[in-house]
């Protein structure tokens, strides 16, 4: 059996809070067989990640995309400093591949459930240090996932993915073993951080201020170390096939 708990509440997380100590305070018991589902944006508060639109001078490009697109220059000007690059523009979307390697709307910079009315809230520089060090600082050291919604080519609606993790397979990689009719299987990769990820988003709300979700019965897939964090989910440029 899986079973997934929404922590209570937390109060509004701000720049330099600890955020380990704030989710031992909702006084949930976590374990080293535990995974610790953290929406990100609650990690990037912690860290300082934001941003005010109103100290943000927008370049040339930033205006002439945010003209094409109906955008906040300003706005754009920031999701092209976290950009490696831009993918497409199209509608009045962004798609950027971040530095972390991902490919999102808006290189992950979102305002939704930012704390001002002008603040911006970018992804975490580092997702798996983040990861590494709040589960360090957790009693019972749980495993560590730091996710992100995320639009999927060729389906509607966003879902929860991977984007730090700690103490977990993020691939079980089933190639070369047999099927239930014992036929060799050579392509069934099975993203195991991606899956938790998108299921800890289902018992909380998105208003409902409960970033975090333990999920337990989910032994066989934690370890000891923290190990490569969330790289393996990465595809790599040379691997994409609709570049």
């Amino acid at each position: 059996m899986i079973e997934l708990l929404a922590l209570p509440g937390l109060p509004e997380v701000r720049p330099g809070d600890d955020l380990a100590r704030l989710i031992q305070d909702t006084g949930t018991e976590l374990t080293a067989t535990d995974v610790l589902v953290v929406a990100h944006k609650v990690v990037s508060k912690a860290e300082g990640r934001l941003v005010d639109l109103n100290d943000v001078v927008p370049g040339e490009r930033a205006r002439r995309l945010a003209a094409d697109h109906g955008k906040d220059p300003r706005h754009t000007e920031v999701v092209l400093s976290e950009a490696a690059q831009l993918v497409r523009a199209d509608g009045g979307r962004l798609i950027c591949r971040t530095r972390h390697g991902f490919v999102c709307a808006n290189a992950g910079v979102d305002q939704s459930n930012a704390a001002a009315p002008d603040q911006l809230i970018l992804l975490p520089v580092d997702p798996d240090a983040s990861a590494r060090a709040l589960r360090a600082a957790l009693p019972g050291r749980p495993a560590v996932i730091i996710t992100d919604s995320f639009g999927r080519a060729w389906r509607n609606g966003q879902c929860e993915v991977a984007i730090g993790v700690a103490g977990l397979h993020a691939l079980e990689d089933w190639r070369g073993r047999p099927d239930a009719q014992g036929r060799e299987m050579h392509a069934s990769i099975i993203a195991i951080a991606d899956e938790i990820a998108a299921a800890a988003d289902l018992p909380r709300g998105k208003t409902s201020r409960e970033p975090a979700v333990r999920v337990r019965g989910l032994h066989r897939h934690i370890t000891d170390e923290d190990g490569p964090g969330v790289a393996p989910l990465v595809r790599r440029l040379e691997d994409d096939l609709f570049r």
